[in-house]
């Protein structure tokens, strides 16, 4: 193989990794929005669709050059509604 071929190979392995990791956090985002909904709705909510992405998030962080995330508490979820509702 060429140096050129390893480059390219390598390359768009690690945009296949980015865009998995954009997948997945995009995910993240949308379990986050609809539990910060059901909070400030006086919904009851959880975080476990939340932290299923953050655990996928993180374990396919091993695997390249992607980041990591953090896992949400319910607690989390509540002050970060509570800070939004007071946003003009």
């Amino acid at each position: 193989m060429s140096a050129h071929e390893a480059i390219t190979k390598h390359v768009t392995a690690q945009h296949r990794h980015l865009v998995r990791f954009m997948e997945l956090d995009e995910l993240r985002e949308q379990a986050i929005e609809r539990a910060l909904a059901r909070c400030a709705a006086g919904e009851p909510f959880g975080v476990d669709e939340i932290n299923a992405a953050t655990a996928a998030i993180n374990e396919h962080a091993k695997q390249g050059i992607s980041p990591t995330r953090v896992f949400v508490t319910e607690d989390m979820v509540r002050e970060y509604a509570v800070k939004q509702q007071r946003r003009p």
